[in-house]
């Protein structure tokens, strides 16, 4: 088969390693579109992956996506394929605008939503924007993927896709996030954080959706509690003014961008996802799968990972709440969440995710 992968940015496609490499292993075509501002990953030229930039914009109300449209109907039509898969919203809008005639042609269209802008809890204004747009668009879908429990109940239940289907995200490497020959002496020196701190880690872009500011005033609560976030991002200024405000700079630190992230979830004591809004978040599985328990806002996608046994959720609008858990789980047996988690992720792991792929693509060939 031939198969065309789209997503509205070049970076998620980095996501996608191992899906590519099974594809091409089975004997497949794979292409890529996607707006190329950044280069697409380096594995997908090594692959010899053909890309196609198409001028989409994070905004599904920017001008430039209809501009967008025009390029994907003439790569698509051009390209013959047998299967476009979309990933993110305003791409995938796009490829069932263009592809609602040519599946009459055989084409087929599988859709991955990583996480709809509807969900329990959602702002009224995401309902009245996002939830029509998605219903209309399913209609246009052959296969609609879910990666949490809540989105594939919502589904099942609101939407009119051909076919729809849960699979447990994009899958995680687990022998790459592990605590093997790792102390985390050598990063607590690096970082200054002292021996007898519990060291509680985020990772996560530093933008409103991240809630970072609610784990923050939260440590400010405590005590014997050390943060480090890892991530940039437009808030990075503001949280730092909120961090001196509350004197607690020599115990909260904002570390930016970091290529070793699999290092850090190895070292830490306690892992921290304040989010108000995820799909199926792949920091808090990485740090699962290198047996961190962890304290995580109570939201869709945070649940289908952790529960009481692997750390403690809590209202992510609180900060009372937030404070609480982090001083519940400084008390609780972390060894104890730390191994339920390391067995929980099991199913997550991408050799199991991969293995679901391919037999929903097998299905069409």
């Amino acid at each position: 088969m031939k198969i065309l992968y789209v997503t509205t940015v070049s970076v998620t496609m980095g996501f996608f390693e191992q899906h590519f490499r099974m594809l091409l292993d089975d004997g497949h075509t794979v292409e890529l579109a996607c707006n190329c501002g950044e280069p697409l990953p380096q594995f997908c030229t090594d692959m010899g992956l053909k890309g196609y930039s198409i001028p989409f914009s994070r905004s599904p109300l920017a001008k430039s996506n209809l501009s967008a449209i025009r390029e994907l109907k003439r790569v698509i039509e051009d390209g013959h394929y047998d299967i476009v898969h979309t990933h993110t919203p305003t791409a995938s809008v796009c490829v069932r605008i263009v592809c609602r005639k040519l599946r009459k042609q055989g084409l087929k269209v599988f859709y991955t939503a990583h996480g709809f802008h509807f969900y329990k809890g959602a702002p009224v204004k995401n309902w009245l924007l996002f939830y029509p747009v998605e219903w209309l668009c399913a209609h246009w879908t052959d296969v609609l993927i879910t990666i949490n429990k809540e989105d594939y109940e919502r589904a099942r239940k609101r939407l009119r896709a051909k076919r729809i289907e849960y699979v447990p995200g994009v899958g995680i490497d687990l022998n790459e996030f592990n605590r093997h020959g790792c102390t985390g002496v050598r990063k607590r020196e690096e970082l200054g954080i002292p021996e007898d701190a519990v060291w509680v880690l985020s990772v996560g872009e530093l933008i409103p959706r991240k809630n970072h500011e609610t784990l923050i005033q939260a440590v400010a609560r405590t005590k014997g509690i050390c943060l480090t976030i890892a991530g940039q991002g437009p808030l990075r200024d503001y949280l730092i003014s909120q961090i001196d405000r509350l004197g607690i700079a020599d115990r909260v630190k904002l570390l930016g961008f970091r290529e070793d992230i699999s290092e850090l979830c190895a070292s830490a004591d306690v892992f921290a996802l304040p989010s108000f809004q995820e799909g199926l978040s792949v920091a808090l599985m990485e740090a699962m799968a290198c047996g961190l328990p962890c304290v995580v806002s109570a939201i869709r996608g945070n649940i289908d990972l952790i529960d009481e046994k692997g750390g403690v959720l809590f209202e992510p609008h609180s900060v009372e709440q937030a404070a609480e858990a982090l001083t519940e789980i400084v008390s609780c047996d972390r060894t104890s969440m730390a191994g339920c988690n390391v067995e929980k992720i099991k199913k997550f792991d991408i050799e199991h995710v991969v293995g679901m792929m391919r037999e929903l693509y097998s299905e069409f060939g």
